[in-house]
C-alpha cells in the first residue's frame, strides 16, 4: 500500500503536481510584509470569500511540525499563536493558564527559537529581515496591525517588502529546509523503497480522514514500550525511509484533500487511484470508478431527484463498465483494462488512522466485480428508475428506519440522524464495500436487518429487495430476476400470492387506513400457516364485493391469479420460512406488485376505478 502511494507521489512530482521533500500544501489565510529592519509595512488576506466565509489559500510551505498535546513550531510559517504571540483565549491550552502565562507566551518563544536554531548566521536579505522582526517584536502590539481581528488563529506566511515571493520561497530558505528534513533517525533498510536511506521517527500527519484529529493522524506510529521490540524505538520499529515517508503521506494527503479520487462510504473515507504505465492518462477509468462509488465528499448526502440527462449518464457509465470488464474498447474514452487500479478504505481511531480495507486489482478486474454486483442487484423491472445505478451510501441507507409524516410521505432524515445512523453502521458500509470490492458474499447480516425493516416501518422499497436479491445471489442461490410465473419456491408464490391479496382487497374495499401489507406483511412472510388461511377467507368477501361493485369479470380474474399462485405449491401451508425463503417473500410480493403495472400481465382497466373508492375514514 505505501508503495503504491509513493509511486503515485513519484508521478505527481514529475508532473510538477506535488511539493518536494520538507514542503507539504497547507491552508494559509494571510500574508505579512516585512521592512529590511523586521517591521511590519502590511498584512494582506490570502484566498478567497464564498458565500461569506473566508476560504485560505493552499499554499506549498515547509512541512508542519508534528503536534500532539505539547508545543512544536513550523519553520517559516504557523498560526498566530507561534509568529505574533497572539493566541484566541478561548482556545488556549490548560498547560499555559496553568504556568501562569499570557495565551500565546509559550508558543512564541518556541517559534523564535526554532528559526534562530535553523537559519543560524545568514546573508539572506528576507531572512535577515525575518529574524530582526521575531527578536523586536512584541506581542502586546498584534492589536495594532491590520486585520488582527480576522487574522486571530490563522495560519500566516512571511515576505520582503518590494518582494513577490514568500520567505520560504527563497533559495536561502530551501537550503534551510533541506537540512532540517532529517527526523535524526538512524540509517537503515527502508520497507517501501528497499534501500539504504535515513529512517524517519516520526512519520507526517494525515489530514482529511473523517472523524480523526482535526490537526492530523498517523498509519504507521509508536508511542508506548509495548508496541516496540530489540529497543527500538518510534519509526525505527517499522523502518521507512524519510524520503518514503514524506511521498506517501503527501500523495495520501492529496487524494484526501480532493472529490474526484475520495468518496465517504460509513466512517471510512475511500480514495482510489490507477496506475498507468507510461504515459498513459488513467483519468477516464477514475472519472467511471468516481461515478459509481458516488465520488466526492458531497455524494455521502442523497442528491436530488436526477434528471433526465443524468440517467442518460448513468447508463452511459454502466454501459461502458460493462465493455471494460469484457476488455474492450469504450467509445470517446482512453481506457487500458490492464491498468492497476488500487481501493484504500480508511476509518478514525483517535490519534491513528486504521486501514478498513485495501484493494490491488487492475481497472477491467474491478469492472468485472462491480458489473457482478450490479447483475447482483438487477431486478425487472428496475428497483432503480431512469436506470441511475444506485451508488453505495444509497444501499447503506437501505437499512436505515423509515419514517413517514403525517401526510404518509417518506421524511428525509436529518443531518444528526445520519450521523448517528453512520456511526451504528460504520461496520455494515465496510463490509458491503469489502464483498463489492473482493467479489466475496454479501454479509448475511443484511438480510436479516432488511426483514427486520420490513416488519417495523412495512416499506417494501425496491432498493431493498435488490439488496436482498443480492444477498441470496451471491450466495449462489437461484432467484428469479423477473416474474416468475413457474418458480416452485414456496416463500416466492407466497409472497406473489400476498401481492395479489393485497390488490383484491384494494378493489373490493378501496383506499382505507390499513391495507393487508401494513397489519399482516410480517406475520404472512414469517408464519404463513397462521396467517394466509384467514387471508383466503377474507378474500372471499373482498371478491364479493367487486362483483356487486364492479362486476364478476374483474372478480373472476382475481380468483384466477390467485389458483395460479397457489397451483405451485403443496396444500398446507408452511408453519415458518426460513429467512432466505422470507427474503424471497420479499421478492415475490415485489414481482406480482410490479406486474401490475406492466402491459403483459396489467389487471383489467376497471381494477384502478374499484380502488380508487375513498374509504380511509371507515
Amino acid at each position: 500500500m505505501l508503495a503504491a502511494l509513493v509511486r503515485r507521489y513519484d508521478r505527481m512530482a514529475a508532473k510538477g503536481d506535488a511539493p518536494v521533500p520538507g514542503y507539504s500544501s497547507e491552508k494559509i489565510a494571510y500574508g505579512v510584509t516585512l521592512a529590511a529592519d523586521g517591521s511590519v509595512v502590511d498584512v494582506t488576506s490570502l484566498g478567497k470569500t464564498v458565500k461569506g466565509k473566508h476560504v485560505p489559500e493552499a499554499m506549498t510551505v515547509p512541512q508542519p511540525a508534528k503536534r500532539t498535546v505539547g508545543v512544536a513550531a513550523n519553520l517559516l510559517w504557523d498560526k498566530t499563536a507561534y509568529v505574533f504571540g497572539a493566541a484566541d483565549p478561548a482556545k488556549e491550552s490548560k498547560r499555559a493558564a496553568k504556568k501562569g502565562l499570557r495565551p500565546g507566551a509559550e508558543e512564541f518563544a518556541a517559534f523564535r527559537r526554532r528559526q534562530h536554531e535553523s537559519i543560524g548566521e545568514t546573508e539572506d536579505a528576507g531572512l535577515k529581515a525575518f529574524l530582526a522582526f521575531l527578536d523586536g517584536w512584541d506581542p502586546e502590539a498584534y492589536e495594532s496591525l491590520p486585520l488582527a481581528a480576522q487574522m486571530l488563529d490563522a495560519n500566516v506566511v512571511f515576505r520582503l517588502d518590494g518582494e513577490r515571493n514568500w520567505l520560504h520561497e527563497r533559495p536561502a530558505a530551501r537550503a534551510v529546509v533541506a537540512r532540517s528534513v532529517s527526523g535524526g533517525g538512524g540509517v537503515g533498510l527502508c520497507l517501501v523503497t528497499g534501500e539504504e536511506a535515513p529512517i524517519a521517527r516520526l512519520h507526517p500527519s494525515i489530514k482529511g480522514v473523517r472523524g480523526a484529529q482535526s490537526s492530523g493522524a498517523a498509519i504507521v506510529s509508536f508511542n508506548q514500550s509495548a508496541f516496540t521490540s530489540y529497543g527500538k524505538e518510534q519509526g525505527e520499529n517499522a523502518p521507512v525511509s524519510e524520503y518514503a515517508a514524506f511521498a506517501y503521506t503527501t500523495a495520501l494527503n492529496a487524494l484526501l484533500a480532493g472529490l474526484r479520487n475520495r468518496v465517504q462510504i460509513g466512517d471510512a473515507s475511500v480514495v482510489f487511484w490507477a496506475e498507468p504505465e507510461g504515459d498513459e492518462e488513467p483519468y477516464d477509468g477514475e472519472a467511471i470508478f468516481a461515478a459509481l462509488f458516488g465520488g466526492g465528499e458531497k455524494s455521502a448526502e442523497p442528491e436530488a431527484e436526477p434528471g433526465p440527462d443524468s440517467a442518460a449518464q448513468e447508463r452511459d457509465l454502466l454501459n461502458a463498465l460493462a465493455l471494460v470488464a469484457k476488455g474492450q474498447p469504450v467509445p470517446g474514452l482512453s481506457i487500458n483494462p490492464a491498468t492497476k487500479f488500487y481501493v484504500l478504505g480508511l476509518s478514525p481511531n483517535a490519534a491513528r488512522i486504521s486501514v478498513r480495507f485495501w484493494l490491488e486489482t487492475t481497472i477491467q478486474q474491478l469492472a468485472e466485480r462491480l458489473t457482478r454486483h450490479f447483475e447482483d442487484l438487477r431486478l425487472e423491472p428496475p428497483a432503480w428508475r431512469d436506470g441511475r445505478a444506485p451508488q453505495f451510501w444509497r444501499l447503506v441507507y437501505c437499512l436505515a428506519p423509515v419514517r413517514r409524516s403525517d401526510d404518509g410521505r417518506i421524511k428525509d432524515m436529518s443531518r444528526d440522524e445520519k450521523d448517528r445512523f453512520e456511526k451504528s453502521h460504520a461496520h455494515i458500509a465496510g463490509e458491503l464495500t469489502r464483498a463489492v470490492l473482493t467479489g466475496a458474499r454479501y454479509p448475511v447480516s443484511f438480510l436479516s436487518m432488511i426483514l427486520m425493516r420490513f416488519r417495523v416501518d412495512r416499506e417494501i422499497a425496491p432498493l431493498r429487495v435488490a439488496l436482498i436479491k443480492a444477498v441470496l445471489s451471491r450466495a449462489n442461490e437461484e432467484v428469479p430476476v423477473s416474474i416468475d410465473f413457474e418458480e416452485r419456491n414456496a416463500g416466492y408464490r407466497l409472497g406473489r400470492l400476498f401481492g395479489i391479496l393485497e390488490r383484491l382487497q384494494a378493489a373490493g374495499l378501496g383506499r382505507r387506513n390499513a391495507t393487508v401489507r401494513d397489519k399482516f406483511y410480517a406475520s404472512a412472510s414469517a408464519t404463513p400457516a397462521r396467517i394466509f388461511p384467514s387471508l383466503l377467507r377474507n378474500a372471499k368477501n373482498h371478491s364479493k364485493s367487486v362483483r356487486s361493485k364492479v362486476g364478476a369479470g374483474l372478480a373472476e380474474w382475481f380468483e384466477d391469479r390467485i389458483a395460479e399462485a397457489l397451483s405451485g405449491s403443496s396444500t398446507a401451508f408452511p408453519k415458518t420460512l426460513r429467512l432466505e425463503d422470507q427474503g424471497r417473500f420479499a421478492i415475490g410480493y415485489y414481482h406480482q406488485r410490479e406486474a401490475f403495472l406492466t402491459k403483459t400481465t396489467a389487471a383489467p382497466k376497471e381494477l384502478e376505478a374499484a380502488e380508487n373508492v375513498d374509504n380511509t375514514e371507515e
